[in-house]
C-alpha cells in the first residue's frame, strides 16, 4: 500500500514549483539556451512525499540520506542507467540509499507512461534543477544550482510539518552582508560568477564540526580589534598564517584545477577546525589567520550590548529585536559585544545544535544585526 501523504509535500509545492519557474524564465530571458525542462508540481510533490517517507526508515539502522534530483536521463550527463527503473516509494528508496549516500551522487527521477520511477544515479545536475536531499530523519532540504558547476543554493527546508521557504528578497536589504547575500545565491557586486566566497566555506566547514565556534573577520589594514581581546592570546599566530590568502590570489588561474581545489578544501576545514577551540578564531579580510582561542572582552569604555535586532531570510519571518543572550549563550553575547566595539568586523557564530548567526554592525538601526542563516547552510 501507498504510504499515506505528507501535508508538507502538498502546501510547499506550489510555491517551489513558483520558484523554479520564476528563475527558468529569467535565465531565458538573458539568453540562457541550456534550460528546457521544467518542473511538474504534482512531481515536485510526489519526490518531496517519497523523501520524507524514506527519512523515517532505517536500513542497517541508519536514516538514507539521499539525494534526488528531478531530470530525465537524458539531461544527467553520464550516468549511471539501471536496467530496471526502481519505484518512487519509501522502501525502495531506503533499500538502494546506502549506494548513494556519498556527497555529489543523486538519484535521477523522471516519469515516463505516466508513472514517476527512479532511473538511475548522476553526478551532473543541470542549472535549476529540482534537488531534493534528506538530511536526516524528518529533515529535508529543496535547492537548485543557478549553473551546473556551481554551489547549490537552498529554496526551502522542510522538518517535520515546518515549512520554511527561503526569502530571496532579503538580497536586497541595503545592510545584507556579503555571505548571504552569497548564500542566496546573489553574486556580490565586482565578484566573477562561480568564485569561491570564503566565508560561506568557512561558515558552512563550522557547522559541519558540531562543536560550535566563533570566527571573528576583522580589516587586514587596522589593529583596534585588539582593544576587544584579552591579551595575551593564548593561540596567536605570528607571522599570520596566510594560506587561505595565497590560494585565492591564484584563484582566477587555477580555479579549475582539481589540486587547487583540494588545497583549498583542505586549508577552510583546517581554519574552520581551530573554531571548536575554546574562543574565537580571527581572520582578517585578506583571509590571513591571526589567532584562534582568542578570549572577547568588552573595549574600555564601551557600554554592554543589551539590545541586537534579528532576522532570518525566510518567508514570512518577522524582525525582532532582543538581548544576545536570547538568542544563544555565552559565545553569541561575546561575538554580539564585539560586534557593537568593532563596527567594522563580522562575527559568524555556530552553535553546537546547528544554528548559524553572522554579525554585522547596521547604520540604520545603530545596532548589532544577527542575521539567523542556518536554513541557508543546511
Amino acid at each position: 500500500m501507498p504510504e499515506p501523504a505528507y501535508p508538507a509535500a502538498r502546501a510547499v509545492a506550489g510555491r517551489i514549483h513558483e520558484h523554479f519557474c520564476e528563475h527558468v524564465a529569467r535565465a531565458r530571458a538573458r539568453g540562457r539556451t541550456d534550460i528546457d525542462v521544467e518542473p511538474d508540481v504534482a512531481d515536485i510533490e510526489a519526490v518531496i512525499d517519497a523523501a520524507f517517507w524514506a527519512s523515517l526508515r532505517r536500513e542497517e539502522g541508519l536514516t538514507p540520506t539521499i539525494s534526488m534530483a528531478l531530470l530525465p536521463p537524458e539531461r544527467a550527463g553520464q550516468s549511471i542507467r539501471f536496467a530496471t527503473e526502481l519505484p518512487l516509494r519509501a522502501s525502495a528508496l531506503a533499500k538502494v540509499g546506502p549506494a548513494v549516500e556519498r556527497p555529489g551522487i543523486h538519484l535521477g527521477v523522471w516519469r515516463r507512461n505516466g508513472e514517476l520511477n527512479v532511473w538511475g544515479t548522476t553526478r551532473m545536475i543541470p542549472a535549476f534543477c529540482v534537488v531534493v536531499e534528506v538530511v536526516a530523519s524528518g529533515l529535508l532540504v529543496i535547492k537548485h544550482r543557478n549553473d551546473p558547476f556551481g554551489k547549490f543554493v537552498n529554496v526551502a527546508v522542510l522538518e517535520g510539518d515546518q515549512i520554511k521557504v527561503v526569502d530571496e528578497g532579503f538580497s536586497r536589504e541595503p545592510e545584507c552582508p556579503g555571505p548571504v547575500k552569497s548564500l542566496l545565491g546573489i553574486e556580490a557586486p565586482g565578484r566573477v560568477s562561480g568564485q569561491v566566497d570564503i566565508l560561506v566555506q568557512l561558515a558552512a566547514s563550522m557547522r559541519a564540526h558540531h562543536r560550535g565556534g566563533a570566527l571573528l573577520v576583522v580589516p587586514g589594514d587596522t589593529e583596534t580589534w585588539r582593544d576587544s581581546i584579552v591579551s595575551p592570546v593564548l593561540y596567536g599566530v605570528d607571522p599570520p598564517f596566510s594560506e587561505l590568502a595565497d590560494l585565492m590570489r591564484r584563484e582566477s588561474a587555477e580555479a579549475d584545477s582539481h589540486e587547487w581545489q583540494e588545497d583549498l578544501r583542505r586549508s577552510i576545514g583546517a581554519v574552520a577546525g581551530l573554531t571548536a577551540v575554546d574562543g574565537a578564531t580571527i581572520i582578517n579580510d585578506r583571509y590571513e589567520l591571526m589567532a584562534f582561542g582568542a578570549k572577547i572582552m568588552r573595549r574600555r569604555g564601551s557600554p554592554a550590548v543589551e539590545r541586537i535586532v534579528v532576522t532570518e531570510p525566510v518567508e514570512g519571518a518577522q524582525v525582532s529585536y532582543t538581548t544576545p543572550a536570547q538568542l544563544g549563550g555565552t559565545r553569541h553575547l561575546s561575538a554580539a559585544q564585539f560586534v557593537h566595539d568593532q563596527h567594522d568586523a563580522i562575527a559568524l557564530v555556530a552553535s553546537q545544535d546547528g544554528r548559524f548567526t553572522i554579525f554585522k554592525w547596521s547604520e540604520a538601526e545603530e545596532l548589532v544585526h544577527g542575521h539567523r542563516v542556518e536554513v541557508l547552510l543546511i
